[in-house]
């Protein structure tokens, strides 16, 4: 279950920063919103199921309410998901 968290908090961070580059730059300077369409959807099944398998293993990681709370603060952070992995992870 770990190494499942680990890939989706992985794609989640990627996502999350082509969604926030990428999308945001063709929604605004390009006036075409279909990419934040196109890679939202996406992101946010990543997003769900991030927030699921970590508290799903927050017992095996024995992870206090506080270390689930930065978890949980890494979807929402840009780069915060790559934190956690190195942080919590590893």
């Amino acid at each position: 279950m770990k190494l499942a968290f680990r890939i989706v908090g992985f794609l989640e961070g990627i996502s999350y920063l082509l969604l926030m580059s990428l999308g945001l730059y063709f929604k605004y300077v390009l006036n075409d919103p279909s990419y934040v369409k196109l890679l939202g959807m996406p992101h946010g099944l990543l997003f769900m199921l991030y927030l699921i398998l970590a508290y799903l293993i927050k017992d095996e990681m024995q992870w206090k309410f506080k270390d689930l709370a930065i978890v949980f603060l890494g979807s929402i952070i840009p780069f915060g998901t790559f934190y956690v992995d190195q942080k919590y992870l590893r």
